[in-house]
């Protein structure tokens, strides 16, 4: 299996921009914004949420939420507030339910999902 980006626009609450390349991990529950990003968009805290990390180790990160661009689609999503050290941008599945996405590991690209009205 390959490693995918993609390129995003974030947005926080006054309207500030910034883009962001994000690595689309389907194993990831939410996004991570790295420290620099989610500060220059002025994004605050809104609660906190423990993680388990891929190794098993347990981490305490603060989540907010901010609007996201993608060539694919447009919408507010929760986003982990990364701290030094953590892992790079990422994209993760909360994040793709959301725009209505899902990635296709083969192709390595981003489709439409099949929504059910059921």
């Amino acid at each position: 299996m390959g490693i995918s980006y993609v390129q995003g626009i974030v947005r926080g609450p006054t309207g500030v921009e910034a883009t962001v390349r994000f690595l689309i991990d389907s194993g990831a529950t939410y996004s991570l914004l790295p420290e620099q990003a989610w500060h220059a968009i002025g994004l605050a805290p809104k609660r906190e949420v423990e993680f388990v990390l891929a190794d098993g180790t347990t981490v305490h990160r603060a989540v907010s939420e901010c609007h996201l661009s993608l060539s694919q689609g447009e919408g507010h999503t929760p986003v982990v507030l990364g701290q030094p050290g953590d892992a790079e941008p990422l994209l993760g599945v909360v994040t793709l339910e959301i725009l209505g996405l899902v990635f296709d590991p083969f192709r390595r690209t981003l489709h439409p999902m099949r929504s059910l009205l059921v």
